[in-house]
């Protein structure tokens, strides 16, 4: 039977099938070594075929193609990857400006693997009503800076949020959220569901970052009470094609089988730019007829994406940003 993994535990997938029933899988080790260099070969929004034995378990023996997703790489130094989500109609990065900080490196690293993987980002600026006026500021600013890009960008307090005020940003598509430790996905998600599912968690006061909360990723549909509600009220009561998933914080991204000059091109501003370059090959560190170092120094680029770009650029050791 076909069906759409919506729980991974790193033991078993929780997979929901078209009759509104859900059922713990599992996957045999040959999985493992169909050349997919990554810690989990399935992923929370594939579609998969599953098969009930004998005795009553159910295995998963087919993954059906994906039509993108969103991979990161892995702090396991046996695979190249992990992938976050697979077949998502938008990703949506948590973004704080404080309580804790997310720096801008994040959000362009996030944003330009996203790009590499053809999947929609948004940006959702969340603890707003911690802001003191000069937070306020650099929030206006990073907003007009995305915006300016064409990322859409949203700005809440989600301890405070009315669901409606948020809901057409997820309706009728795959929504992943992502973001730092303690930036406030769990709190955001109970919000849009509207009851406490996803646990919430305190930030550090020795170091203002987040402690970590959700321990494995988890794709709830929305305007349910939770799966396992869902599974008794069935297709008519819920809108299916709404679902969000709920990752574990994470402190980094890396790119991943990316040639230097192929980073420019996940960096909007700075591609379309680069095509005003004197070589094709360009890397845009201060080449004669850089158009892009240029663009920087006219501040027609904005100093901070430049910098992230080539944070990328000089990214050549392994362990960095995961």
């Amino acid at each position: 039977m076909k069906g759409l993994v919506i729980k991974s535990t790193g033991t078993s997938y929780g997979v929901f099938f078209p009759d509104g029933t859900t059922a713990d899988c599992h996957v045999k080790g040959n999985f493992r070594i169909r050349g997919i260099r990554s810690t989990n070969p399935i992923a929370i929004g594939d579609h998969v075929e599953v098969t009930q034995l004998e005795d009553g378990t159910n295995w998963i023996t087919e993954l059906y193609d994906r039509k993108n997703y969103i991979i990161r790489r892995s702090t396991n130094l046996s695979y190249a990857s992990h992938i976050l989500a697979a077949n998502v109609d938008m990703a949506a990065l948590i973004v704080t400006i404080n309580h804790p900080k997310t720096s801008t490196t994040f959000i362009d690293r996030f944003l330009a693997t996203c790009e590499a993987y053809r999947v929609p980002a948004c940006l959702i600026f969340n603890k707003i009503d911690l802001l003191s006026n000069e937070e306020q500021q650099t929030l206006a600013d990073l907003r007009q800076l995305y915006e300016s890009l064409d990322y859409p960008t949203y700005a809440i307090s989600a301890k405070a949020l009315d669901n409606s005020e948020v809901a057409d940003i997820f309706k009728n598509r795959i929504t992943l959220l992502s973001g730092n430790s303690g930036v406030g996905k769990s709190t955001l998600l109970n919000a849009i569901l509207g009851k406490d599912i996803a646990r919430t968690g305190a930030i550090s006061s020795a170091h203002h970052k987040g402690m970590h909360t959700t321990t494995f990723s988890e794709m709830y549909p929305l305007g349910s009470l939770g799966v396992e509600e869902f599974r008794s009220l069935g297709e008519d009561t819920v809108n299916t094609n709404s679902w969000i998933i709920d990752t574990p914080g994470i402190k980094g991204f890396g790119m991943l089988d990316v040639e230097k000059e192929e980073i420019c091109h996940y960096f909007r501003e700075i591609f379309r730019i680069s095509r005003e370059c004197r070589y094709s090959n360009c890397l845009h560190t201060g080449e004669p007829g850089c158009a892009v170092y240029q663009a920087v120094v006219d501040g027609k680029i904005a100093l901070s994406r430049y910098e992230s770009y080539l944070s990328i650029l000089d990214d050549t050791n392994e362990g960095k940003y995961r």
